[in-house]
């Protein structure tokens, strides 16, 4: 080819590469789908929205993100993929146009007490190497002021071999950074001994009142048969030596009932079993026994820090590192920015950026040390947004969960503004949400429904913003709404007096928080408002706390047996046919054989990915076949399991199945717009918003008189708001008091009273910057609220 004939390289002829510009999924039938078929652009940012249950986290996570991860686990090595999850592959004929995924969700990051906001980023690894290189006096390499690092000391020959060359040492010395006495906690247990075990009694006759410490047990076995006590001797007549063994003996492998076990004092063993897991990451048995047999208090030797004395006498300048990290993330930046040397400058600006991402992402108020386990859903994915915004990864498809949750309107101009960056990197953005605010910033709109459950899983509406106002579904008729303001607010019938709050940033807060009205805290994230609430108002007598935490559970766990709504249930059944209630149980008597009640059977292919199948015997109803032919109104019990909630509430609730006790769950599953769940699916596919709501629907038995929601508009649709309103509304008319700690605008305009906390976050928030009704609250414009409130209300 001739010069002259070659054509002009800036021709607009598109290259073949470039038509590879949308995701394509064809035929997606995973959860609720019903043979889901869409096309989504790259580089672009695509909303997901629809009403809670209607398939947008199926679609989004458990089809497109789970089959992106499936594919890249498969490009590893088989002996690197028996460490990795197995992942089936999505119920789905094609998925074309797939980039590597990243899934920021809201999960809840690590729940031991060693993890912290510092040690799930990178800037606790940097701080670290910067006071091993400046800090005075040099205490030794960056493991030295590391936390979950203990000091080691040992002597004896070890050989070390550096290429050709071996040298013998005859002692070892590795220096850590963490408190000895509180092995990097910074807090130190108190154990009540009563509350162990009864000792008027021995241990054949059951003294021990651990959770899993019953007679018979292993646990228990391992005293009784161990030879060091005797079973049969009251603990209280034991010698010195006897109550030595039995609560104190260190680690020993010995032989116990025939097998070789290691034996150690209960104390210990309680301590590595039960007392180094996170308390809220306890089944709720557990963190109840906890929460009666210890006491935890701030280490008096390192002060909380964590840190043993070596590391916290290293300083820069007249800051350690324990200082460093106490900081809000905020004046950490600002000092970090006084210090200057030409060696360490790479890693002083890697460590800026890192600490002006949190401000960015507005998590200034957070400090390096605040455990992550105490993060709220919100503020775990944000901290997991770190990471990826100083990333050099292009074309990525970003996945997000609800980026807004537990964010206040002033934030979430932020949140989109970071969310609008990645794409402006050139990446793929697929949010799922419910905010107008964040719809409105879409280049596309997938909308899910029109229904939850069984009446969804269908696209209703594909396209642009505007679009969608226009396309006359469910989502887009709420797009635009705006609740008014109550004309007249209910008069309170008494008041919960906080005096002196001083948890976290609170500054000494005194208010009173009227009684028999629905009262709202607000501000901005940071300001103080879980503070306060979970702090002065703690729950027990009379006081029922709904939060956002996980409901912990496995697959077999599910709405049923959640509520404890299978009981009443199986008791129905029995009392029908005349037979045992253990029989109409997966997990029980009637569980099929095959599958043990799981449903489903795995299948371990070794060098492969495991394969899970629906048991053939059972074809996936759990149940053995014998137990199937027992029926109550003409249905068997996994025909019951499978129903919908709504659907059960008109099975149990007239007829030959009439079940007062079920139908009284059911319809408090039904008032919190769970009604489209189904009884037997597992927890575990739950959303954050389902599980709040599943929460809320279990308390509403107790005989509690002031309800603590937490944000429980989390993961709602615009629609189903109202619903929450109504059932708010309920429960203050029915004599409840109702606190509420919300940032949904339609939330505060139907408030009686509203607390708002502020001005800003961490240090600068912590006072109460407005008390009133949500009316004078507009009137007055005077805070971040009352700003985006009267916005809100004007439309």
């Amino acid at each position: 080819m001739s010069i002259a004939t070659r054509p002009d390289p800036r021709s607009p002829v598109p290259h073949l590469a470039d038509s590879h510009d949308l995701i394509r999924v064809h035929g997606a039938r995973e959860n609720n789908l019903k043979d889901v078929s869409i096309e989504i652009p790259k580089r672009r940012l695509t909303v997901f929205t629809g009403v809670s249950g209607s398939g947008k986290s199926s679609l989004v996570f458990n089809t497109i993100a789970a089959e992106s991860q499936r594919l890249i686990n498969e490009t590893y090595s088989a002996f690197v993929q028996g460490f990795m999850p197995t992942l089936a592959r999505p119920e789905v004929d094609v998925l074309d146009g797939l980039t590597t995924v990243i899934t920021v969700d809201q999960q809840r990051m690590g729940a031991d007490p060693r993890s912290t906001v510092g040690t799930a980023t990178d800037a606790n690894a940097m701080l670290r190497i910067l006071f091993s290189r400046l800090g005075q006096p040099h205490i030794g390499p960056p493991s030295a002021y590391a936390f979950n690092v203990p000091s080691v000391r040992a002597s004896g020959a070890i050989t070390v071999e550096r290429g050709a060359k071996k040298t013998v040492k005859a002692t070892f010395n590795r220096t850590g950074g963490m408190c000895p006495r509180c092995e990097g906690r910074g807090a130190v247990s108190d154990i009540d001994l009563t509350q162990l075990y009864d000792d008027s009694k021995s241990l054949n006759e059951g003294a021990l009142t651990i959770p899993g410490y019953t007679a018979g047990g292993w646990n228990h076995r391992l005293y009784s048969e161990s030879g060091l006590v005797d079973p049969d001797k009251p603990i209280s007549k034991y010698t010195k030596k006897e109550r030595h063994d039995f609560l104190y003996h260190e680690a020993t492998r010995m032989k116990i009932a025939g097998i070789n076990m290691t034996y150690e004092g209960l104390i210990p063993r309680i301590q590595k079993s039960i007392l180094s897991k996170d308390t809220e990451a306890m089944q709720p048995h557990i963190r109840a026994f906890v929460e009666r047999a210890v006491t935890f208090a701030t280490c008096p030797e390192c002060e909380g820090t964590r840190l043993g004395e070596g590391a916290r006498s290293s300083k820069i300048g007249q800051v350690s590192i324990a200082d460093a990290c106490a900081m809000e993330i905020r004046d950490l930046a600002e000092w970090i920015r006084t210090v200057e040397e030409p060696s360490v400058a790479p890693l002083l600006a890697a460590l800026r950026q890192t600490l002006d991402s949190f401000v960015e992402i507005g998590l200034g108020y957070l400090s390096l040390e605040r455990p992550s386990g105490t993060l709220s859903g919100g503020e775990a994915q944000r901290v997991k947004m770190i990471r990826h915004l100083g990333s050099s990864l292009t074309d990525v498809t970003y996945v997000f969960d609800e980026p807004t949750s537990g964010l206040h309107p002033h934030d979430i101009q932020r949140m989109n503004s970071l969310l609008l960056r990645l794409r402006d990197k050139g990446n793929t953005v697929l949010v799922v949400e419910h905010k107008p605010e964040v719809i409105a910033i879409a280049d596309h709109v997938v909308d899910l429904g029109p229904g939850a459950g069984t009446a969804g899983g269908t696209v209703c509406f594909e396209g642009t913003v505007e679009g969608l106002r226009s396309g006359g579904t469910i989502t887009g008729r709420h797009l635009d709404d705006r609740a008014a303001l109550k004309e007249t607010v209910r008069t309170p019938t008494g008041t919960l007096r906080i005096r002196g709050a001083t948890a976290h940033n609170l500054r000494d807060v005194d208010v009173d928080i009227p009684l028999g009205v629905l009262c709202v805290v607000t501000g901005v994230a940071g300001s103080g408002k879980s503070s306060l609430v979970h702090g002065s108002i703690p729950a027990g007598e009379g006081v029922v706390s709904v939060d956002q935490s996980a409901i912990r559970g496995s697959r077999r766990s599910n709405p049923a047996t959640y509520t404890g709504l299978l009981d009443p249930i199986r008791k129905a059944f029995a009392k029908a046919n005349g037979v045992k209630p253990a029989l109409f149980s997966a997990n029980s008597e009637g569980a099929c054989p095959a599958c043990n009640g799981a449903g489903v059977i795995y299948t371990d292919l070794a060098m492969m990915s495991g394969v899970a199948t629906t048991c053939e015997d059972c074809e996936g109803k759990r149940f053995d076949a014998s137990v199937l032919d027992h029926l109550l109104g003409g249905r068997d019990i996994s025909e019951v399991l499978a129903m919908s909630v709504a659907e059960a509430e008109e099975f149990f609730g007239a007829g030959e199945a009439r079940t007062p006790a079920a139908h009284r769950v059911l319809t408090r599953l039904a008032d919190v717009g769970l009604g489209y769940l189904r009884l037997g699916q597992p927890l575990t596919t739950l959303s954050g918003g389902e599980r709040q709501r599943l929460k809320l629907a279990t308390h509403m038995a107790e005989r509690g008189g002031v309800y603590v929601l937490d944000e429980p508009t989390s993961g709602l649709h615009l629609a189903d708001v109202e619903q929450l309103l109504g059932l708010l509304d309920r429960l203050v008319d029915s004599g409840k008091s109702v606190i509420v700690v919300e940032h949904h605008q339609a939330v505060m305009v139907h408030a009686d009273w509203i607390i708002d906390l502020g001005p800003g976050a961490g240090h600068d928030g912590g006072r109460v910057v407005f008390e009133g009704t949500p009316a004078d609250l507009v009137a007055a414009r005077a805070t971040l609220t009352g700003e985006h409130l009267a916005a809100y209300v004007a439309g």
